[in-house]
């Protein structure tokens, strides 16, 4: 059967995340007078970093809400366990104010889902939360171009778990073999969803390569071809 709809991870797939948030840290850092406080610049961002990483799986792991992971990534990243919500929230709150000021879809976004919007229905699914991925969405003026946009914090479950892909097929009424899945992460997006029951297709744009058992493409231009079951850029076509 033929796909009916794209469904689409955000972060680094269609909005530029990696680059909005060292930018905003980057001058969230300097205006806080923090620079010093890091043996580098790159230093400080390699730990923001991996802090956020660090406390989003905690927060799949062990629940908690969504504005404790970002008290706590803050609380670690500054050396400040005694740090008030207040001001964490505080502080937190003004390093948004630079991410936000950095936010770009990446060149490709709009062209492709232009592309695609008369043949394939659209959703989103995140590994964020809707306080985070709506307003971004809003901004981007990519809001309407979705029906549904569900999140790992408000599903209670995470990709790459099944039930989450499963979710948002249920929220588009089609079965999983009816969907494709597009994200950046090769083993949360891709194989997760593939092994959901989902077309999954792995976005590498750093053209990392490699995983020759996933549908992988470098740029969203190639996606058309993919879905019409053009091979010509190394994934198999499952489509009948």
């Amino acid at each position: 059967m033929a796909i009916r709809a794209v469904l689409w991870d955000i972060d680094d797939t269609l909005f530029d995340y990696a680059s909005a948030d060292r930018a905003g840290m980057r001058a969230h850092l300097a205006a806080e007078g923090l620079l010093g406080a890091h043996e580098s610049v790159e230093d400080a961002l390699s730990r923001w970093k991996e802090l956020t990483e660090l406390h989003w799986r905690r927060f799949e792991a062990t629940g908690g809400t969504f504005q404790d992971q970002r008290r706590h990534r803050v609380r670690d990243f500054l050396g400040a366990p005694g740090l008030t919500d207040t001001e964490a929230d505080d502080w937190f709150g003004r390093y948004v104010v630079h991410y936000e000021a950095a936010w770009e879809l990446f060149p490709d976004t709009l062209p492709v889902l232009d592309l695609l919007a008369a043949d394939y229905r659209h959703a989103v699914l995140s590994n964020s939360s809707i306080q985070a991925q709506e307003p971004k969405l809003r901004a981007l003026g990519l809001s309407d171009r979705f029906e549904a946009v569900l999140c790992a914090a408000e599903l209670g479950i995470a990709k790459p778990a099944p039930e989450a892909f499963h979710a948002a097929c249920a929220a588009l009424d089609l079965a999983p073999h009816e969907i494709a899945y597009v994200g950046d992460q090769p083993d949360i997006d891709a194989r997760g969803a593939r092994e959901a029951g989902l077309w999954g297709v792995w976005l590498d744009r750093s053209a990392t390569g490699g995983r020759p058992e996933l549908n992988r493409i470098t740029d969203l231009h190639q996606l058309p071809a993919l879905l019409r079951g053009d091979t010509r850029f190394g994934a198999p076509s499952t489509f009948g």
